[in-house]
């Protein structure tokens, strides 16, 4: 074995561990030397014993990166590094069931049940590569029951904000927030936008996803005439080009919620406006079909295939019934404010 110095001014050589060359660096001699013996133990180890959980937890990340979206593969890598790290080092030859259970269940006292649902979610991906079969209890999400406030509150609550846009996007087209931060001009065209990029955030940082969450979720929807003008007002439509929406998911996430707060709403979160706009169609009367495109839901009924299609005309009826509703909402909301004026100008014209 053979150490080089490096153009870096560290010390590198290569060693055959079975059928692979590994390359090993250090900043100095004997740095290297400890990680060449380090790396034939760890080979001799598993040889012996064969790989841990982490290691097929990694070869598994390492292998679906490419494929997965940025955040997943962040969020795998992050279960990989903080959680279950009990089990981590134990061979696939000696893990059992218990052992993973153990773990699941000393993570589901500090973690919410979605949380835990991914780690076994990993695991079983994983382990199941390697022949072991996942087979332990995770906990159940609790029910909820969301109360949402009223669609005309919520416009109210946000017309003339700097969340207006994205926030009308979400409650009368169904986008959610990653979806409305991936628009951009080149995805409008004759009135319509087409939903398939999405922008979300991985590790603080914006990253572009050039296809959206799943098959259903890419989708043509009519803009609305309110909505065009928001957009055309929007530097990147005035500039030619670029995003719609700049705000990241934090400050779009935080000024909604202010909104709601300030407007003395009950709290609801960004994403509940795509629930509302669910609330809305099913109050509406629109059939299942129509929804789930608008929306870009699966169902598990056949609805779920490619041979089922939504007819043009009928798609463009239940634009035109939406967009009604809607539009009608704005007619009440400016109405209201109206009122207001008048009411303050006779105030102010005769005082007693």
């Amino acid at each position: 074995m053979k150490i080089h110095p490096t153009a870096s001014g560290k010390y590198n050589t290569h060693i055959r561990l079975g059928d692979t060359t590994k390359s090993i660096t250090g900043k100095t001699i004997p740095e290297v030397e400890r990680k060449v013996k380090k790396a034939f133990l760890e080979y001799d180890r598993k040889l012996k014993v064969g790989m841990t959980v982490g290691e097929a937890i990694d070869l598994y990340i390492e292998s679906k990166e490419n494929v997965l979206s940025p955040t997943t593969v962040a969020l795998y890598e992050n279960i990989r590094n903080k959680n279950c790290q009990n089990i981590m080092e134990i061979p696939l030859s000696r893990l059992t069931n218990m052992d993973i259970q153990r773990e699941i269940s000393r993570e589901s006292a500090t973690h919410k049940p979605k949380t835990v649902a991914n780690m076994r979610g990993l695991l079983s991906a994983a382990l199941g590569r390697q022949g072991f079969k996942v087979e332990v209890s995770v906990p159940q999400n609790p029910k909820k029951i969301i109360d949402l406030p009223e669609a005309e509150d919520v416009m109210k609550a946000v017309i003339g904000k700097d969340i207006e846009l994205p926030a009308l996007l979400a409650m009368w087209l169904s986008c959610s927030a990653s979806e409305i931060r991936g628009i951009q001009v080149s995805s409008i065209k004759d009135g319509y936008v087409t939903i398939q990029e999405s922008m979300v955030d991985v590790d603080g940082k914006p990253v572009s996803k050039q296809a959206t969450k799943a098959y259903e979720r890419t989708r043509k929807l009519r803009l609305p005439d309110y909505i065009m003008d928001l957009i055309k007002k929007t530097e990147a439509w005035q500039s030619g080009s670029g995003y719609i929406v700049t705000m990241n998911r934090r400050v779009l996430y935080s000024h909604f919620v202010k909104a709601i707060e300030d407007a003395g709403l009950p709290h609801m979160t960004f994403h509940q406006l795509r629930h509302m706009n669910a609330s809305v169609m099913a109050m509406l009367g629109i059939s299942d079909i129509y929804a789930m495109q608008r929306g870009g839901w699966k169902t598990r009924s056949v609805m779920q295939g490619v041979y089922q299609h939504v007819f043009e005309k009928q798609r463009i009826a239940v634009d035109d019934q939406i967009d009604n509703y809607f539009n009608q909402l704005l007619e009440n909301v400016s109405n209201e404010e109206q009122d207001v004026s008048s009411e303050t100008d006779l105030k102010q014209e005769f005082p007693n």
